[in-house]
């Protein structure tokens, strides 16, 4: 495995890694899937300080994805970016989103980022686990904050200072 910076011609591995998230879980909370062009927006959205990065395996299949994002749009948050990491559902657990993870680290370091912040839906445990295991701590719970599948969603966040 490896891990580069994404590219166009990643997008449509991507949107599908996304959207099958979109209408299955509440590892996002956006409710309609993203379009070709929107993913291509995206992506183009995703650069310099703010990468999006995607876990390739040795056929150039990608296996998963991450993105560092503005935190807040108000100038005294700078210097926090948050994150997001999604791995394709065949590829879990086998070390793809610690890789992305650890990346994304290095990156928000080396951008002279002071804070990465996650936020977390209530359901999905697995990245909860994935930011504690990468030096994250849990710091709050927002209480139902999100409707997604006609229930009310808590999201878990998480703060690592670099």
């Amino acid at each position: 495995m490896r891990v580069l910076l994404a590219r166009p011609a990643d997008a449509e591995a991507i949107r599908s890694i996304y959207n099958a998230e979109v209408a299955g879980s509440t590892a996002t909370f956006d409710l309609v899937p993203r379009t070709p062009d929107e993913q291509i927006a995206w992506l183009s959205e995703h650069s310099g300080p703010y990468p999006a990065i995607v876990a390739m395996d040795d056929h150039d299949v990608v296996l998963g994805f991450g993105s560092l994002s503005v935190y807040r749009d108000r100038p005294a948050y700078a210097t926090t970016v948050e994150d997001s990491v999604y791995v394709g559902e065949d590829h879990r657990g086998k070390g793809v989103g610690r890789l992305l993870m650890e990346e994304l680290i290095q990156l928000a370091t080396r951008h002279g980022f002071h804070a990465v912040v996650a936020r977390i839906g209530e359901d999905n445990g697995p990245s909860i686990s994935l930011h504690q295991a990468c030096g994250f701590r849990m710091v709050g719970v927002e209480q139902e904050v999100g409707r997604k599948f006609n229930r009310w969603l808590d999201v878990t966040v998480l703060q690592r200072l670099l």
